[in-house]
């Protein structure tokens, strides 16, 4: 049994709670906000009203053309902005006192936890990692009978199996007694002799039983198979034999559940329980659909309801640890406030990360999605479902606040009360049964229940269905990060991410849930302009790629489509460019960013755009149409010493050939040819009234040439492996000329 429901304690608050607990402050931004959206908004009337004046007064085809294409670039500009507004109305900060959680709920009361973690590839995400993650939130300062971490293994790998039996023996032999004891920060074996810690002959022998570990699994990765060696117990034995079974493969293969760590009966050497430790690799066939990484969830929470059913689940991504002992104490400051209980969802803590270099060349901060965007949403409803780093009520997955809507098996239930030992004939027959491909047929998972299907980015999709049932969210930003996780060190693994997230997002805009029409019904307007913010950035594509080719066209052709310097539209499109921009530094800046990296996120916004936008749109569209398109792709978790090296240098990682690639490096050299070409008829004085180098054509060739620089190293400046394929730059050059005698053909 796990503890109590969590409204069955609810007697035992006291009336200050709530202040006890957590407090909130509202932005003082606010106002200001408030104030520059509506100066901004007359400004884009104002522009709107030119697009018009442009549109009666067009004096040929060419000009008609050109001013429609900026008018749709300009109104998607619009939209994006405006629906980005959404975060700056109500922006709020929280803070947390787990260390008043005491004073309101007995440690025996607390509820129990089930995490979540997720792996699919033991070549593309290590397994270590994965164990370095499990060991992390085993030794939570939480009662350790309270928890059970549940580890799915989508690719069905007897390696990932093994990794995580060795886990079970160091945990229970040497680290959770030893963090326990210690009481150290850094709960991840892998960080924490990494740091300054200190060195004794206790730790010397931990370190050295875990490279032990360290070394055995890596071992069976690299050769491909767990060698009888390592099979020390007949009960090891027959877990593995599983994997003997004809036609075993990653997409075909019969569920594997297995019980590691039993909180019933295993103790560590100091006689403490240990959390429970299971295995999961759900049944796989060709013939039924798995809804990716949503269906593994869905299958997670099943099994996890059969053996333990807790209340809360923490859901985490297999590379992402946990840097914080007392973070379920941090979630639990919300989630045992009677007065948000009864709406509560989920508690979103930011995705944070180690590792990243200085100005952080990729912006895999994320810092707008993962930190600045969650804490407006904040202020409304709550912030969206990230993907990881999230504690949900269990009860959230099961119908709206006012209504349960029961599963299939009472079993599996959110407040059934599980009184069964994990290893139980009947408990273990109905997780297999719920872990089956075609258990979910003719059923309301994925619809009505559980992690939501229709979409590759399952976890926006979640939180946004969740949202518009009358769930709301909170996001929990403590100054110690809570979590803390890898980051890529190529280009194309970055690009590769974003494209797939681009597809998902697609997929809901052209659902029947789409965020303008079915998200603000039901969420109200500033919520579903905030999901419109990120379903429709794909469409970021259009625009950027329009202003990266289409000005500098004119320019390398003498023909100007934008306001002379000595025009007063000049001013407008000035403030316009001026003011989106400096409000997106001084975001950047308050929310705690440097200038430097505010650049890298600006960089990789204009890359973005030309890259996974773009062929995120276009295999989304061709997908539309019946055509074939690249599946869902495990991104790269594996650290390559080259690249890592690269990286803490400052220098793009591109080496293998992409069509993503083509198009940045036509940008980078259209761009520096006009650049090139204002320059010398600015110095040569051809230009009359004054305008080379202050036209707008000029700058925006300027500003994407200063963006481009890494292209450019990468194209000419380097030997390395990471420079820019050449066929790329050949490719890139052909179609880039191809493009200047096109339009040199129609301007004239």
């Amino acid at each position: 049994m796990e503890g109590p429901r969590l409204g069955e304690s609810n007697a035992s608050y006291t009336s200050h709670a709530p202040k006890l607990l957590h407090t909130l402050k509202p932005s003082r931004l606010i106002f200001s906000n408030c104030v520059f959206a509506a100066v901004y908004t007359c400004a884009l009337i104002a522009l709107f009203y030119r697009h018009a004046h442009n549109f009666l007064y067009s004096k040929s085809p060419v000009s008609f053309c050109v001013t429609l294409t900026l008018f749709i670039s300009d109104l998607i500009l619009a939209f994006m902005w405006a629906s980005g507004q959404a975060f700056r109305m109500n922006p709020v900060y929280r803070k947390e006192y787990p260390e008043n959680i005491e004073k309101v709920i007995k440690t025996s009361d607390l509820p129990g936890l089930d995490v979540f973690i997720c792996t699919a590839d033991p070549y593309k995400e290590p397994p270590m990692s994965v164990v370095n993650t499990a060991l992390s939130v085993m030794s939570y300062d939480y009662p350790t009978e309270k928890i059970s971490v549940y580890v799915s293994d989508d690719g069905g790998s007897a390696l990932t199996l093994f990794a995580f039996m060795e886990a079970a023996k160091f945990a229970a032999q040497y680290w959770l007694p030893f963090c326990r004891k210690n009481d150290i920060a850094e709960r991840s074996p892998d960080v924490y002799f990494a740091s300054n810690y200190s060195r004794t002959s206790e730790t010397e022998n931990i370190k050295t039983m875990y490279k032990s570990m360290k070394l055995r699994v890596e071992h069976v990765v690299e050769s491909g198979k767990v060698a009888d060696e390592y099979i020390t117990s007949d009960q090891d034995r027959q877990a593995f034999s599983k994997w003997d079974i004809d036609g075993f493969n990653t997409q075909n293969h019969p569920s594997v559940i297995q019980v590691l760590l039993d909180k019933n009966k295993d103790r560590d050497v100091t006689g403490h329980r240990l959390p429970n430790l299971v295995y999961v690799s759900r049944q796989k066939s060709k013939s039924s659909p798995h809804h990716f990484k949503a269906g593994a969830l869905n299958v997670l929470v099943r099994v996890s309801a059969a053996m333990t059913n807790a209340p809360i689940v923490l859901t985490l991504d297999c590379d992402m640890y946990s840097n914080d002992p007392r973070t379920p104490l941090r979630a639990l400051c919300y989630v045992l406030d009677p007065e948000i209980q009864k709406k509560l969802a989920y508690i979103q803590f930011p995705q944070e990360f180690h590792g990243l270099n200085k100005n952080d060349i990729y912006a895999c901060e994320q810092k707008r999605v993962f930190k600045l965007n969650p804490t407006g949403f904040d202020g409304l409803s709550g912030p969206d479902y990230l993907g990881s780093c999230c504690f949900f009520r269990r009860r959230a997955l099961f119908g709206d606040p006012s209504t349960l809507v029961i599963p299939e098996i009472r079993e599996i239930s959110p407040d059934y009360i599980v009184n069964k030992p994990l290893d139980a004939q009947s408990v273990l027959e109905l997780a297999h049964q719920v872990a089956g491909c075609n258990y979910e047929n003719q059923t309301e998972w994925g619809s009505k229940i559980g992690f939501r299907y229709g979409s590759l980015v399952e976890d926006y999709y979640t939180g946004f269905r969740l949202h518009c049932e009358g769930w709301r969210s909170i996001f929990c930003h403590p100054e110690r990060a809570a979590f803390l996780g890898d980051v890529p060190f190529n280009v194309l693994d970055v690009l590769g991410q974003n494209k797939r997230w681009n597809i998902g997002l697609l997929e809901v805009v052209c659902s029947r849930y789409n965020t303008i029409t079915f998200g603000v019904k039901g969420m109200g307007l500033f919520m579903g302009l905030g999901y419109s913010f990120y379903a429709f950035s794909p469409t970021w594509s259009i625009p950027i790629t329009i202003y990266s080719f289409l000005p500098q066209l004119a320019l390398l052709n003498g023909v100007s489509i934008f306001p002379k310097v000595s025009e007063p539209w000049f001013l407008l499109y000035m403030f316009l460019f001026l003011g989106a921009y400096g409000q997106d530094l001084l975001d950047f800046v308050v929310g705690g960013g440097t200038i430097q990296r505010w650049w890298s996120d600006q960089r990789m916004w204009m890359i973005r755009g030309l890259s996974c936008h773009l062929f995120g749109l276009i295999e989304f569209l061709l997908k539309c149409i019946g055509i074939p398109t690249l599946g869902f792709n495990v991104t790269n978790k594996v650290v390559d010493v080259e690249q890592r090296k690269r990286y803490d240098q400052g220098l793009f990682e591109f080496g293998v050939p992409s069509p993503m690639f083509v198009t940045l490096t036509m940008v980078a050299i259209t761009n520096l040819f006009s650049f090139i070409y204002g320059l010398i008829h600015f110095l040569s004085g051809s230009n009359k009234e004054g305008e080379g180098l202050f036209s707008m054509e000029f700058f925006l060739s300027a500003l994407i040439v200063m963006n481009s620089l890494p292209i450019y190293q990468a194209m000419a400046l380097r030997n390395d492996t990471g420079k820019m394929p050449i066929r790329t730059t050949i490719t890139a050059t052909f179609l880039a000329s191809a493009v200047y005698a096109a339009a040199s053909f129609i301007f004239k």
